[in-house]
């Protein structure tokens, strides 16, 4: 009788349904160790797609499952494993499908998409002879590179091709930062404010939780950014400038030669694109390296749930870097020692933060007004911009921001070469122990620098900078020659930014602070210089014309970012420029006929945002 019942729930316990297992943990894969078996100029690897528990936030954050790629007998990693060899190697590869009820199409390890059928390997072999950046990526949706659903946005992984006398798996002299996201949407410029939830990492983590990465002010800084997500990021460097050394896709690099380098603080990733780009710290201490679409990088919840405004209000934290930010962004500290800079004779100004009279909590208008030799000038409260700063090469200043404010703020000078403490970074910019503090209502703080060039830069908020920038908190800093006088009527600065979220203005920019600024009045025969500055929230692809009816004037590239471009790269050329977020670009333009001209301001696809008129006369 005992062995009939045994039987009997023996059967029983076979008939039920087994609970599937419980997917691994992924691994964060930091992009240091290639994947695979490398002998006699041969490289030898098996991936496995499958699905895997992701822990993006921190290890013991909350966590969702996703497909990911595998190194055969390994665990997981997000990115996938990073393919790393010396150029000439040959490659022994085979992938297999371990995803249930998929099949993975790969693309980047062949001339041709590889399809590997559930529970199925395909086996394949190439050769990787040209240096560069590269990467994989891998759908079992079907969609195209970037528009990958939740569950299959994370097959990616790097492939990098050293120079063939290159020592395999020897400790790199570069840094690989792979750009990652999660989303519930696409197409972020149609359906701004839709998205729920948007995760966005760098080599498998969101900010705070990125990996902190430290250097000494002697050394060169060289990393290789790959973009494989479905948005546009420009990459801003804080206090320093950054040379583009290479720029590329998943199939071909291309070597920019020495003298057309881009040198700039900010730099447009578009999807599926990649750079590498190299920089020497000026200065010690904390620096960020982040995308500047205040979307990709402000607060998120966990695994980029949004937080609402009831929920969560980023300018009442305690700590901005830590508590206020997330998503695509690195930090960085540069060891060395700090010389200390004499700023006793230094020119002295008084920028005030204040809330507009028609400001409130749910659409606040906030204003920047200088205080200068005991004069404050008022703030316009028709002009959503703060005043133009006036500084001068070479001399030292001290801004002390007053925050009149019922918000703490905190504001950044952003393109200037200056020390970390007054970058501008609440909790973050400094030097170990002391660290730049938020500046609280009716409370204030000083940021001395002393400019080392001449050229177009910008100030704005770096607190809840959707919030805040939005309400007009952000404005243009020219850097003058010594000796050189501001001629308005020949030098015309242009900031864009955005309006509120008010319906009726949603659809436009603001230039100057004004969604109807007044008209230019130029000469035929006349050098004029344009300065345009992007401080918007949400306008990454934003594109600048200048036309003449319907057809475009020419003018002269003359500086970028601030920094004068080299006489080669200023070539005459069309008047239509793309000025991504946390850019500026100055040009010249001589008028040689009058009329009437126009410059507007578009979407990428060309939906116009906003114009100048142009009268032009003799």
């Amino acid at each position: 009788m005992k062995k009939s019942l045994l039987v009997a729930l023996f059967s029983t316990a076979y008939l039920l349904p087994l609970e599937p297992p419980s997917p691994e943990r992924a691994l964060i894969n930091d992009n240091l160790k290639p994947a695979g078996t490398f002998r006699d100029g041969v490289l030898t690897l098996h991936l496995e797609g499958r699905v895997a528990k992701w822990y993006p936030d921190a290890d013991d954050g909350s966590s969702v499952d996703v497909q990911a790629f595998a190194e055969a007998g390994k665990r997981a990693q997000i990115p996938g494993p990073l393919i790393r060899v010396p150029a000439g190697t040959a490659v022994n590869l085979s992938i297999s499908n371990a995803v249930p009820n998929t099949t993975l199409i790969v693309h980047g390890l062949s001339a041709d998409s590889i399809r590997v059928a559930n529970n199925d390997t395909h086996r394949t072999s190439f050769k990787l002879n040209t240096p560069g950046t590269y990467y994989y990526w891998g759908t079992t949706s079907g969609r195209r590179f970037g528009n990958r659903l939740h569950e299959d946005a994370q097959l990616a992984g790097a492939i990098v091709v050293d120079p063939p006398d290159a020592s395999f798996g020897s400790r790199p002299r570069d840094r690989i930062l792979m750009i990652g996201m999660m989303a519930d949407t696409f197409g972020s410029e149609r359906q701004r404010g839709d998205r729920q939830n948007l995760l966005f990492v760098i080599n498998g983590r969101s900010w705070p939780n990125t990996e902190r990465l430290t250097y000494n002010m002697s050394d060169t800084i060289r990393w290789r950014v790959l973009n494989v997500s479905a948005d546009l990021h420009p990459m801003h460097l804080h206090g320093t400038y950054y040379s583009v050394e290479s720029s590329g896709d998943a199939t071909r690099d291309s070597t920019i030669a020495v003298d057309d380098r881009p040198f700039v603080n900010t730099f447009s990733l578009f999807p599926g694109r990649t750079m590498t780009m190299s920089w020497v710290p000026e200065h010690p201490g904390n620096w960020l390296f982040h995308c500047h679409v205040p979307e990709h990088f402000g607060a998120r919840g966990p695994l980029g749930a949004l937080l609402t405004a009831n929920g969560h209000r980023t300018h009442d934290i305690a700590n901005h870097a830590l508590q206020g930010m997330s998503g695509l962004v690195m930090g960085v500290s540069v060891r060395g020692e700090r010389i200390a800079a004499d700023y006793s004779n230094r020119r002295r100004i008084r920028l005030l933060v204040s809330a507009n009279q028609s400001s409130s909590s749910a659409v606040p208008i906030y204003g920047f007004a200088l205080n200068e030799n005991g004069r404050e000038l008022a703030i316009d409260s028709d002009v959503r911009a703060g005043p133009m700063i006036m500084l001068e090469r070479g001399q030292p200043v001290g801004i002390m921001v007053v925050n009149r404010s019922d918000e703490a703020t905190a504001i950044h000078w952003h393109g200037i070469e200056l020390e970390s403490y007054f970058d501008g970074v609440a909790g973050f910019s400094g030097i170990e122990k002391r660290l730049a503090p938020v500046i609280a209502p009716r409370d204030s703080f000083e940021a001395r620098f002393t400019p080392p060039r001449a050229g177009t830069f910008m100030y704005h908020t770096h607190v809840d900078e959707s919030r805040q920038q939005r309400g007009g908190l952000s404005g243009l800093l020219l850097v003058l020659e010594p000796g050189q006088r501001f001629d308005a009527a020949k030098d015309i600065p242009i900031l864009i930014s955005s309006p509120s979220d008010l319906d009726t203005e949603a659809a436009h920019v603001l230039m100057n602070g004004r969604l109807s600024p007044p008209p230019l009045n130029l000469q035929t025969g006349i050098t004029y210089r344009l300065r345009f500055a992007n401080i918007t929230a949400t306008r990454p692809g934003l594109q600048i014309a200048m036309l003449r009816d319907s057809v475009l004037s020419r003018w002269t590239p003359v500086a970028r970012d601030g920094a004068d471009l080299p006489l080669a790269q200023r070539v005459m050329m069309p008047s239509r420029v793309g000025v991504t977020i946390g850019r500026t670009a100055d040009f010249e333009i001589i008028p040689s006929e009058p009329g009437e001209m126009r410059l507007e301001m578009q979407t990428s696809s060309g939906r116009l945002l906003g114009q100048i008129a142009i009268h032009v006369r003799r």
